[in-house]
């Protein structure tokens, strides 16, 4: 049996949240993203330099126009003219290379195409002292029922930078559990293998951050689900106000505190990153 699997919840939680601190100030972590940027006309983009374009609709990423001096490279070849930048959704996507530590991709986005910019040695980063969290609470791990919707149902997710507008999302299935004599049904969408469950509670813009949490989850095969709130983690707009976030839906805002998971992203000062 592994050392991990052996120790206790607190030593396990301690080694997912020294993890976590690693994780935002990696290259492209989520202290390193300083700018998203829609390219919906022939423009500038804030930081770096080049004339960016949209494509004609249909085609996968923008038009960028630079000159050698700039020292812009795309997937390794240095621009000196005008070049196709591959999006995310493309198969073979390009890899933007401003300098030694500043680098881009060009997604899809609402509207179109946005360029991404991230800076492994931003302000953020250097700034950086920690993540906020509650002490470990064994009240907020919940055996919840995942119960299956055939072909799914949708769920209008507003995001924080959308103007009220909603984005429907595929809802997988049902989270039902009860505590305190409260029943709950909440709705989580597809993360890659796990559901990811956008929620806020009493503690937001108190004591944890405003917009709300995050939270991975996976069922099992007998149908139960494992919520632990310990695991709860801040979204990436939490670090870097370049990143639009989901808002958690109506059914996933909890009246009540849930003071377990990550609170705030703090300054090497102590106080709020942001």
């Amino acid at each position: 049996m592994t050392e991990t699997a052996t120790a206790t919840p607190e030593a396990r939680l301690a080694t997912f949240r020294a993890r976590r601190d690693q994780s935002v100030v990696q290259p492209q972590g989520s202290l390193a993203l300083t700018t998203t940027q829609l390219i919906d006309s022939e423009q500038s983009v804030w930081g770096v330099p080049g004339v960016w374009a949209p494509l004609p609709a249909g085609e996968s990423g923008v038009m960028l126009t630079a000159e050698a001096s700039d020292g812009i490279t795309v997937s390794g070849e240095l621009v000196d003219g005008s070049v196709v930048v591959a999006a995310k959704d493309s198969a073979e996507p390009g890899e933007i290379r401003f300098s030694d530590t500043v680098m881009g991709f060009v997604i899809s986005v609402e509207g179109g195409y946005a360029l991404r910019v991230w800076d492994s040695n931003s302000e953020a980063i250097q700034s950086f002292g920690g993540i906020d969290a509650f002490p470990y609470n064994p009240d907020w791990v919940i055996t919840a029922q995942f119960r299956e919707i055939e072909g799914g149902t949708t769920v209008g997710f507003e995001h924080l930078k959308d103007d009220g507008r909603t984005r429907e999302m595929v809802v997988p299935g049902e989270i039902s559990f009860e505590k305190d004599g409260q029943e709950y049904n909440l709705a989580a969408f597809r993360s890659g293998r796990a559901l990811q469950l956008v929620f806020s509670d009493a503690t937001s813009g108190d004591s944890t951050y405003s917009v709300g949490r995050f939270l991975f989850v996976a069922p099992q095969p007998d149908g139960t689900i494992t919520l632990d709130f310990n695991l709860a983690v801040l979204p990436p707009c939490a670090f870097s106000y370049a990143f639009n976030c989901p808002m958690p839906p109506l059914q996933n805002r909890f009246s009540v505190p849930i003071e377990a998971g990550e609170k705030n992203v703090l300054a090497k000062g102590g106080g709020l990153l942001h």
